[in-house]
């Protein structure tokens, strides 16, 4: 994508009324809608979030079979879920949003226990020793997403790696989190929940092309 895709891009998001670009201080600092989003969709229907959310495939597929919940994608690159923000608004669909803002962050932009549901779908699974504190499903992030998740809150990790897969199930059964569901590969296991099934982003047919088996995990955080 050109440079000066990107820049329309960022300006047509900021005309958006389902995005949020804060800046980080703004983000640290009382972030506006923290603890109120269900004033913000004007409902009380339940939170879930798409973290790493890419272009928003799957926060907008979601979103369309589940009109009772709110869905929020959260992702850095803004030029990115552009795409789903607009196809939102295309379809009228009021119970999506996106935030551009880092992961790290999420404490900062969700109250304790104001949200029902995580995923994580294909995230960079940050092999290099030195970078697993951006691993998305170490302990560090485990206690942010616990926090903010309901007692009996979800995260839900799709991913293509088995490394990412491995080292998440070792972390879980290490710390004793309850695993609600895991599998090697969703499209030879029966019991592959349709949500998990039934949307396929761009990447992710990239995979399957490859015939790179895509793994799942569901899981409750006990802290």
């Amino acid at each position: 994508m050109g440079s000066k895709n990107k820049l329309k891009r960022f300006k047509e998001n900021d005309t958006f009324p389902n995005v949020i670009q804060p800046t980080r201080e703004e983000v640290i600092d009382n972030f506006q809608h923290k603890g109120k989003w269900k004033s913000f969709f004007e409902n009380e229907n339940p939170i879930v979030l798409e973290l790493g959310c890419g272009k928003g495939e799957y926060t907008i597929a979601l979103a369309e079979k589940n009109p009772d919940k709110n869905f929020i994608g959260i992702d850095i690159k803004g030029a990115r879920f552009w795409r789903g923000a607009k196809t939102a608004i295309e379809n009228n669909m009021k119970n999506v949003a996106f935030i551009r803002t880092q992961i790290e962050l999420i404490n900062f932009i969700f109250a304790e226990n104001e949200v029902d549901e995580i995923w994580i779908t294909f995230p960079d699974p940050q092999i290099k020793y030195k970078r697993t504190k951006h691993r998305l499903t170490n302990s560090e992030f485990l206690k942010k997403y616990n926090h903010i998740l309901k007692p009996e809150g979800t995260i839900n990790l799709k991913t293509d790696s088995e490394f990412m897969h491995g080292y998440t199930l070792g972390l879980l059964h290490g710390e004793g989190h309850e695993i609600l569901h895991a599998n090697h590969d969703v499209y030879k296991d029966y019991y592959s929940p349709e949500e998990v099934t039934g949307t396929q982003t761009f990447y992710e047919k990239q995979y399957l092309e490859k015939g790179k088996p895509i793994t799942y995990v569901k899981f409750r955080v006990k802290y």
